[in-house]
């Protein structure tokens, strides 16, 4: 099955990017995702539900880690078993 994740991290600084977020970042970038979005408000990032569910653990971990109050995330299925999965 295909997955796809979108998600944020606060507290939000218009200013700069929050060390949380840059750190949520390099979580998703370094996963092993096939399309990865990040943007100033919000992110999204596909691939197989293994691989989607490993990233979203790590990024959960490291953002609250890293000064995140919140993440607020949301999973779809994008795609059925056997359909690039990874």
């Amino acid at each position: 099955m295909r997955l796809r994740v979108e998600f944020t991290t606060e507290p939000f600084d218009l200013d700069e990017a929050p060390r949380h977020a840059l750190v949520a970042r390099e979580v998703i970038e370094a996963a092993e995702l096939d399309a990865v979005d990040v943007g100033p408000f919000g992110n999204t990032a596909e691939g197989g539900a293994d691989a989607v569910l490993t990233a979203v653990d790590d990024l959960l971990r490291k953002a609250l880690e890293a000064g995140a109050t919140r993440v607020s995330l949301q999973v779809n299925v994008v795609g059925a078993a056997g359909e690039g999965d990874k």
